[in-house]
């Protein structure tokens, strides 16, 4: 298991959802007691979906100041935000059109513009956002792709070394599609980060990724290692059958 990875592991999907949102409303407000805004990327993908439902929903949409949160997000495909396939497009269904959040703290990759651009814009936004201090997230949530990339840094592209840029474009190797991802500059500066996987299907890269000491190019997830941050896993039991009885493992 990574250093400093904590796995929590729910009985099932629904499970892994409520809990999940709660969590993240938790977190949010902490981070707006002690520092009063809270900035935080979020993922795409279905068990994302579900979660940012369950978030954007009563009981649990009132308990965090949405005036002082800023949604970025972790990854974004070259498409337009109206487009199926748009990570923006995704939370403004489930969880922006449903909170009373300002747009201007809705922060979307500009996936309609050519990748380059888009990085760089979103680059500029994100110091821009955070002005004269540093560019920190207070809490960054992840999936992990059957292949072991996070966010849009795939084994075996350029994203996986890039250690300046905080945000790069970039291209799936499998499907030929162009993204723009936020680099691991950034994400290991995050306070805390959440990887969120549920289903049987993520069993194996779970096991693989959580069995691997060190970081390794091969599997990107390994090198989520926050530099002073917490990192968790919150995944649920479908996901955890191939890990086995380990330590740093809490059954819900």
């Amino acid at each position: 298991m990574g250093k400093g990875s904590l796995v929590t592991v729910y009985r099932d999907a629904a499970d892994l959802e409520q809990n999940a949102a709660e969590e993240i409303a938790n977190v949010m407000k902490a981070a707006i007691n002690d520092r009063g805004v809270c900035v935080v990327a979020l993922s795409g993908g279905e068990t994302p979906r579900q979660i940012y439902g369950r978030l954007g929903r009563d009981p649990l949409k009132d308990r965090v100041n949405w005036n002082l949160v800023h949604l970025f997000f972790s990854d974004e495909r070259s498409v337009p935000p109206n487009d199926s396939e748009s990570n923006y497009g995704m939370v403004e269904r489930s969880l922006i059109s449903w909170i009373d959040i300002p747009r201007h703290n809705v922060h979307r990759i500009k996936g309609e513009l050519a990748p380059s651009l888009a990085a760089q814009e979103y680059e500029n936004e994100l110091k821009s956002t955070f002005g004269d201090t540093q560019v920190r997230l207070d809490l960054l949530l992840l999936g992990v792709g059957e292949d072991g990339h996070i966010a849009s840094i795939f084994p075996g592209t350029d994203a996986v070394d890039e250690q300046f840029a905080l945000v790069r474009p970039v291209k799936n190797p499998n499907q030929n599609v162009q993204r723009v991802t936020l680099t691991f500059p950034i994400i290991n500066g995050a306070r805390e980060i959440r990887f969120l996987v549920s289903g049987k299907r993520k069993s194996s890269i779970v096991q693989r990724v959580l069995g691997t000491s060190k970081p390794t190019k091969d599997l990107p997830a390994t090198m989520v290692r926050p530099v002073d941050g917490n990192l968790r896993w919150l995944i649920d039991r479908e996901a955890a059958s191939q890990i086995g009885p380990t330590t740093g493992v809490t059954l819900h």
